[in-house]
C-alpha cells in the first residue's frame, strides 16, 4: 500500500465520524498530500472505499505520471468544475458530503448546495491537515533534504557577500544557490533586513547597502519539491556592538533552552514558556511579540503552532521551528531559527548552520 492510500484510509475514519459518507478535497496542498498530484485547478472526492480525483486535461498525462492508480474524471473545456464535483457525488450516491470549510468560500458551499440540492453538506474543520501535522518517513526525508538545501546554499552566499550588496541581492543569490542545489526554489521570499530594518520581523528586501550597518538578518528556506525548511540567521558585517553581543546572547539562550525542551508529551506553550521566561528576565519580554515556532511541510506555516495558550502535546514526527527574537525599533533584531524533529525519546535537530555569535562574524 502506498503512502498515498495510507493517508486516505486514514482519512475516512474522520470521515465517518463526522458522520459524512464523503469529503470533497478542495486545498490543493491536502489534494497533493493525499494522492501525490502536484498541479492545481483539481478536487479530490474521498469516499468511505475509494478516491476520485477530479480535473482537466492540462493535467491528463502529468497525474498519469503521479498518481497512474487513482480514479479520474477528466472535466472538458467546455465543463465547470462544479456541475462535473456534482454528477461525480450524484453517480455514487452520496447523501451526506463533507466540505472542508477552512478552504471552501461562502460562494463555493452555495454553488454546491444549489447543484446538490439533495445532498446534506457538512462543514468540517482540518480532517486532512490534522493528519499531516505528523509526518511519515518520506516527509521527514524530503524535510531533511530542504535543510540541506537552504543550509548549502547559505554556505554558498555567506561565503561571496560583499559591502555593495543590497538586501535585495542577497535573497536573489539565495534563490539562485537553492536551485543550484536541487531545491524547487526558496520556501517563501528571503527575509533580508540591514540594521535597523531588523526590527521588521518579516521585512521585504530593499536596496539597502550591507555596509549600512554592522547587522544583517537572514531569514530563509528551501523547497525540496514539496516539503520546506525554515532558518534564520544573523550575521555581523563589522564589529560587534556590547548592546548586539548581549542581545544575541539573550536570544540564543532563549534558543538553546527551548530546544532542549522538545520532547513528546510536551506542550506547544510549555515549550514557548521556556524561551519566553529568559527573555523576560533579560528585560526584553515586550520586544519578543511573536510565538516562538511553527510546525513546517508542504505549507511553510502548519500545525502546531508554539505559543501561549497552545495547549496541544508534541508527538513524535512534528517538525517545528523554534525561532525567539528580539526586536527594538531603531536598532534592529536578532532572531535565530532552526528546525526541530519531535523524536520518541527527545528531538532530532533538522539544522545545524553556525550560530555562536563569533561564527557569525564575517572575515574581513
Amino acid at each position: 500500500m502506498s503512502n498515498y492510500e495510507t493517508r486516505r484510509g486514514r482519512l475516512r475514519r474522520l470521515i465517518r465520524r463526522a458522520h459524512a459518507d464523503a469529503l470533497l478535497v478542495t486545498n490543493f496542498k491536502n489534494v497533493t498530500y493525499l494522492t501525490g498530484f502536484t498541479g492545481d485547478d483539481s478536487y479530490l472526492l474521498v469516499t468511505l472505499d475509494d478516491a476520485t480525483l477530479i480535473s482537466d486535461p492540462r493535467y491528463t498525462t502529468q497525474i498519469q505520471e503521479e498518481c497512474p492508480d487513482l480514479e479520474l474524471k477528466i472535466r472538458q473545456p467546455t465543463d465547470r468544475m462544479l456541475p462535473v464535483v456534482a454528477g461525480v457525488v450524484e453517480k455514487l450516491r452520496i447523501e451526506r458530503l463533507g466540505i472542508e470549510a477552512e478552504s471552501a468560500t461562502v460562494a463555493l458551499e452555495r454553488a454546491l448546495a444549489k447543484c446538490l440540492s439533495q445532498v446534506e453538506l457538512i462543514a468540517t474543520n482540518g480532517l486532512v491537515e490534522q493528519l499531516r501535522v505528523i509526518k511519515d518517513k518520506d516527509e521527514i526525508h524530503q524535510t531533511r533534504l530542504a535543510c540541506r538545501q537552504a543550509e548549502r546554499a547559505w554556505d554558498v552566499v555567506r561565503a561571496s557577500l560583499r559591502p555593495e550588496m543590497t538586501e535585495q541581492d542577497v535573497a536573489a543569490e539565495l534563490e539562485y544557490q537553492a536551485r543550484r542545489f536541487g531545491a524547487k526554489g526558496l520556501s517563501f521570499p528571503a527575509i533580508v533586513a540591514v540594521g535597523a530594518r531588523a526590527a521588521l520581523p518579516h521585512a521585504s528586501p530593499s536596496p539597502e547597502r550591507l555596509d549600512a550597518s554592522d547587522l544583517l538578518l537572514v531569514d530563509w528556506g528551501a523547497n525540496s519539491g514539496l516539503y520546506v525548511s525554515d532558518l534564520t540567521r544573523i550575521l555581523v558585517t563589522g564589529r560587534i556592538s556590547p548592546k548586539l553581543r548581549k542581545i544575541y546572547g539573550v536570544v540564543l539562550t532563549a534558543q538553546l533552552a527551548a530546544i532542549d525542551a522538545v520532547g513528546p508529551g510536551v506542550t506547544c506553550e510549555q515549550v514557548d514558556r521556556t524561551a519566553r521566561k529568559i527573555i523576560d528576565k533579560a528585560g526584553y519580554g515586550r520586544a519578543f511579540g511573536h510565538g516562538l515556532g511553527h510546525g513546517t511541510g508542504l505549507d511553510i506555516h502548519e500545525a502546531p503552532r508554539l505559543a501561549a495558550g497552545e495547549k496541544t502535546k508534541l508527538r513524535p514526527g512534528m517538525i517545528i521551528t523554534i525561532e525567539p527574537g528580539i526586536y527594538l525599533p531603531g536598532w534592529g533584531g536578532v532572531r535565530i531559527e532552526d528546525d526541530v524533529l519531535v523524536t520518541r525519546t527527545g528531538y532530532e535537530l533538522l539544522t545545524d548552520a553556525p550560530k555562536t555569535l563569533d561564527d557569525c562574524v564575517l572575515a574581513t
